[in-house]
């Protein structure tokens, strides 16, 4: 889980330089750090980068991030400037993704490479919902490598059975779902690309909830308790999938099926 966040991210990095006209730096690894917490600004002033950015995931493993600063996102090199970057990462108080060596950093009159979009253009741009089930896609495979680990140690009882059968189809409608979304993605990358996405990650988000509490039903506390890297896996999927916004994606939707006036399956957006 904690290599699939990072080349989820990666992969995330290049898709938004390449939409933005620029050319990616070839063998290196990117980052994308986006997340906004209220009363840690980062600001861009005069081409340098002040302030704190929290969840930086890659902090230390990583050659170069995409950052936003406001509406700005911009390209910067961590090795650019050392002693004007001060990387934290003791505030990460939980073993799930410690291997992603997520931090918090301090920019002080840090230099930027080049501003890649302004004017909110990072969340305006195409992509900005297709990338957004990039996360949804490695959720789905973290949950999918738990029930992988079910089949191994499947009993021929029936209540165990049967969570194993209802694990099993969660997968494959993920799987459904995934495809599904890229291939409407490719043939129609705009409109309504914000109902797709949250759509998307919604379902995901909802089976890959029902096989945690599945296979803990199903397996019992052995494997969270004897098996390192099932354990890591359950506790790092559980974790991960708070990067879906919840209720807020689910008000948002909702806003956004209102004003068109129509269901998904009804207008043609998912038929």
């Amino acid at each position: 889980m904690s290599l699939a966040k990072l080349i989820e991210a990666h992969w995330d990095a290049v898709a938004i330089l390449e939409e933005a006209g620029q050319e990616p730096k070839q063998g290196i690894a990117y980052a994308v750090w986006a997340s906004e917490v209220p009363g840690k600004p980062l600001s861009l002033r005069d081409g340098m980068l002040h302030g704190q950015k929290d969840f930086c995931s890659g902090a230390t493993l990583v050659d170069r991030a995409l950052v936003t600063a406001g509406p700005v996102i911009v390209e910067i090199d961590l090795n650019s400037a050392p002693s004007q970057l001060t990387i934290r990462e003791d505030g990460w108080k939980t073993e799930a993704f410690r291997m992603t060596h997520t931090a918090s950093l301090t920019f002080d009159h840090f230099p930027i490479v080049s501003i890649v979009g302004d004017d909110d253009w990072y969340t305006k741009r195409v992509g900005f919902w297709q990338g957004a089930c990039g996360p949804a896609a490695a959720w789905a495979g973290g949950a999918a490598g738990l029930v992988d680990y079910a089949f191994s140690k499947r009993r021929d009882e029936p209540h165990s059975m049967a969570h194993l059968g209802a694990m099993s189809a969660a997968v494959i409608g993920m799987e459904y779902v995934l495809t599904g979304v890229a291939g409407h993605f490719d043939a129609m990358p705009t409109e309504p690309a914000m109902i797709r996405a949250l759509t998307v990650r919604h379902l995901i988000e909802a089976a890959c909830t029902d096989i945690l509490q599945r296979f803990g039903r199903s397996l019992g506390p052995a494997p969270l308790v004897k098996h390192v890297e099932v354990a890591r896996r359950y506790a790092e999927l559980e974790l991960y999938l708070r990067q879906c916004h919840a209720e807020r994606d689910l008000e948002s939707l909702g806003r956004a099926l209102n004003c068109i006036g129509a269901l998904p399956g009804s207008n043609g957006l998912f038929a």
